[in-house]
Parts: structure tokens; C-alpha cells; sequence
């Protein structure tokens, strides 16, 4: 079967979640613009590739798909994941990785939009940011939910709520609740389970520690240096004994002398034969390799409110040679018997999500989305994970990581038609209501060479 043949059958696979079939063309012709080698792929330009001789019915056609059509995300999304985890070899190795991504955008009118943190600039800025969760493997990845994050004035602000269209059911939840509420969807729906990891700006929130291990989960979780833990043959002291009279006192304490210590503080305390050169994967040019230690801890959030301690877990540092402190730092609820080469190995598959979101953004137009409100937003996040998990799940079929562009049969793209004139063109006066022509600044480009590229979708005649 070739390449368009399968992709029929994906369509075909998708379209049982989308509630009509008159949507079926919406969302073929929608992913097959995506995975065409377009430098931008929002609706104009992708219609113009999809239907030549017939681009402006198709723009509003697709228009009409992404930004008004109501069908459901998750039930997309879930058609999606069912088709590529078969290929995910999870037996050998399950991850649940814990992320969110940001895309530049200027005004105040898209939705969610807000002077926030930034992870594509690097700073604070305004932009958009979105939860996800990705199911990964060692050979493959991919999004199974996806959140846009909602900050407390836009939550709070009926007027653009409406203009936008945010569901009125949608109230403020901060990112680690967004991330628990969709590990929750993810169980509930039968998802293998597995190991949870997620960067500091999740790891440092104990109710998020917490609601995994209720899932029945594991994790390895980045914290802060500040973050404190109790030393090993430290730990809070009992209650106070009681007097007799009054209320008998149930609570831990702390007392001079015997008080947690910031995870920073422990580590550049300890001995030198504590750490160990560990080589976790290779990389493009060269194995990634760095010093680690490992250390049996107590979390100590708040537990002088508490009655009882918590359960001790692994403090994983890295601490490169040449820097002149660590440089990270993770929680881990790992065997007590695990080996550090074990946890190290586990921690860094967080470079998967990387992948997911330097792929989508790059390839597959995650962030190149022109409207304004809720659903179009979604909707089209995804497609474009839609259109990633085809090529992900042919590439892991194909047993490479690498990209298999060239088992692939290319197509040439055909081309727009002489007389065509672009919407919004002086030429062509159109309406622009309820779109946000700001232009996304291009998706960050990371330095080194990029260890493949996924294949772009031959164009059916």
C-alpha cells in the first residue's frame, strides 16, 4: 500500500470522530495542506496548494472546517493516538511527558492571549500558551491532549470570552491543573500507563506530585534549587507530647537544627565519589553524556501543617563538569533500588516532547493559526498533531527515528494559477472579520543539525 493509500485510510480512521460526514473532505484536504512543504501554513496558502483551480471555495471551505465546524477535539485526538501507539512500542518503555509551548502574539484579542512567559522568545511577551500532554516511547512520541492555558484576566473577562468564544464552562485552572486534569481524561480513557515527567515549572507544584502518585503513577519531575527536602538521616520531628489538657497535638515540627535544606544546598555539599559520569543516549554528533548524583530525600512542602511525613524519593542533580554549580535538578518516586544510569535514562526522555513541538511547529504549522477564538485554535492544534501522527506512525513502521523522506514517493506541488489573487489583496477586497493578521513570528530554530526530518505528504492528482 502506498503512501496516499494509507493516508486515505487514516482520513477515513479520523473522520468516524468527527460526527458528519460532509466534514470528511474539511479534514482531508485540512491535514494534506499541512504536510505540504509550505512556509506558511494557515488557510489562505494551504488552499491555494490543496485546490489550485478552486482556491477560494476551498479557503472557505477550510475556513469554515477549522474556525466554525463542531466537532470535537478529543475524539479527534483519541483517533489519533489509537492509530499511532500500536507503533510506539510501549511494552518496552512508557512515558507520560508533561509540557507547554508558547507562540508570539501581538494585540490583546486572541484568545488567551497575554504578557506571559514565552518559552519560543526566551522572555516575557505577549503570546498564546497551550498544556500538553505526549505519549512517548524510545522510538516515538506523540500529543494526545492539548490545552490552551487561559490566564486569570482573560478567565475573568466576559467580553472577550464571548468575542472569542471561550466556552462558558471553561473556568481558570492553573497549568499543573490542566496537565493533572488531562493525565485524569488520559487514564479514564484506558491509556497505557506510564512514567510522568515534566520540567520544574510543574515538577515544583506538590498537589501535582501528589494527584500522579493517586493516578497510581510514577514520575520524575524537574524541581528549583530553592525547593527543600530533608537530608537523608534527617526528617521533621514528632508532636509535641501531649499534657494532658487541651487538644493532643498531632502535628510534625521543626526546630533549629533540624530543618530541610534547599536541594541546591545539599548538593554542593556532597562528597565528590557521590558522583558519576553517566552516558544516557546518542545524540547527532557525538553521546550525551554528564555527571549525576542521586540521593534517597523527603520532600518537606508544608509538612508541619501535616500528621505524617512524606515517603522518601529520589533527588536526582546534574552537575556538569566545568559549571560551577548544578545545573538541574529532579524528583523521582523510582524503585529504591533503581541505578542512577536507570533514572537518568528515564529523566532525559523529556528531549521527546522537544522533538514533538520543534516538528509541529516547523513542519506541520502548529503555530501559524490566523483566528482569534477557542475553537479554531484547538482545532487546529489538532490537525496539525493529526498530520504529525500519520508521518510519526509511518516513520516508527518504517523502523527509523531518523525521517524515511525517502521511501516516500514525491509529488511535485502543484501550482497556483496565474490569475489567482490572494485574499486581501488590493485586487481583492475581502472581509477580514474575525481574523488576527498579526503574523506569528517564525517557530524557533534550534541550533545543530536536526536528526531528521519527517516526510511531506505527496499530493494526490
Amino acid at each position: 500500500m502506498d503512501i496516499s493509500q494509507e493516508f486515505n485510510r487514516y482520513v477515513d480512521h479520523l473522520s468516524a470522530g468527527l460526527g458528519h460526514a460532509d466534514r470528511h473532505a474539511g479534514l482531508s484536504g485540512y491535514c494534506t495542506g499541512l504536510m505540504l512543504p509550505l512556509s506558511r501554513k494557515s488557510v489562505e496558502p494551504m488552499a491555494a496548494r490543496v485546490d489550485p483551480l478552486h482556491a477560494s471555495a476551498r479557503h472557505q471551505a477550510l475556513h469554515h472546517f477549522v474556525a466554525k465546524s463542531e466537532w470535537s477535539d478529543s475524539q479527534v485526538m483519541a483517533r489519533v493516538r489509537d492509530w499511532v501507539m500500536p507503533s510506539l512500542g510501549l511494552d518496552s518503555g512508557c512515558y507520560w511527558i508533561i509540557d507547554d509551548t508558547g507562540f508570539p502574539k501581538k494585540g490583546r484579542h486572541s484568545v488567551g492571549v497575554a504578557r506571559q512567559y514565552c518559552g519560543q522568545l526566551g522572555k516575557q511577551d505577549n503570546c498564546q500558551v497551550a498544556v500538553s500532554l505526549s505519549l512517548a516511547s524510545a522510538q516515538g512520541s506523540i500529543p494526545i491532549a492539548y490545552q490552551l492555558y487561559l490566564p486569570k484576566d482573560w478567565a475573568a473577562d466576559p467580553v472577550r470570552r464571548k468575542a472569542a468564544g471561550v466556552p462558558e464552562t471553561q473556568a481558570f485552572a492553573t497549568k499543573p491543573e490542566i496537565a493533572l486534569m488531562q493525565m485524569r481524561q488520559a487514564v479514564v480513557a484506558g491509556v497505557s500507563m506510564g512514567v510522568v515527567l515534566a520540567d520544574a515549572g510543574y515538577g515544583d507544584e506538590t498537589a501535582f506530585r501528589d494527584g500522579i502518585t493517586e493516578l497510581g503513577m510514577r514520575y520524575a519531575v524537574g524541581i528549583r534549587p530553592a525547593t527543600t527536602v530533608w537530608a537523608p538521616g534527617t526528617a521533621p520531628l514528632p508532636p509535641k507530647a501531649w499534657s494532658g489538657r487541651g487538644t493532643r497535638p498531632t502535628r510534625l515540627r521543626r526546630e533549629p537544627g533540624n530543618e530541610p535544606v534547599a536541594v541546591k544546598a545539599l548538593a554542593m555539599a556532597l562528597p565528590e565519589q557521590t558522583w558519576c559520569i553517566v552516558t544516557w543516549r546518542e545524540g547527532t554528533n557525538s553521546e550525551l553524556r554528564s555527571r549525576f548524583a542521586g540521593v534517597r530525600v523527603r520532600p518537606a512542602h508544608r509538612d508541619y501543617q501535616g500528621t505524617q511525613m512524606r515517603a522518601e524519593e529520589w533527588l536526582l542533580i546534574e552537575w556538569p563538569e566545568g559549571e560551577a554549580e548544578p545545573t538541574k535538578y529532579f524528583l523521582t518516586t523510582a524503585p529504591q533500588d533503581a541505578t542512577l544510569e536507570q533514572m537518568v535514562f528515564v529523566t532525559k526522555m523529556r528531549w521527546r516532547i522537544e522533538r514533538d513541538y520543534q516538528d509541529l511547529k516547523q513542519d506541520f504549522g502548529l503555530g501559524h493559526y490566523e483566528g482569534r477564538g477557542w475553537r479554531g485554535f484547538h482545532h487546529h492544534a489538532t490537525l496539525s498533531i493529526a498530520a504529525y501522527g500519520f508521518l510519526m506512525a509511518q516513520r516508527l513502521k518504517a523502523g527509523s527515528d531518523a525521517g524515511s523522506k525517502k521511501n516516500f514517493a514525491q509529488r511535485q506541488v502543484p501550482a497556483v494559477p496565474e490569475d489567482y489573487i490572494p485574499r486581501g489583496s488590493p485586487a481583492r477586497a475581502a472581509s477580514r472579520s474575525g481574523l488576527d493578521h498579526d503574523a506569528t513570528p517564525a517557530p524557533e530554530r534550534r541550533t545543530g543539525q536536526r536528526s531528521g526530518t519527517l516526510p511531506s505528504l505527496p499530493l494526490g492528482k
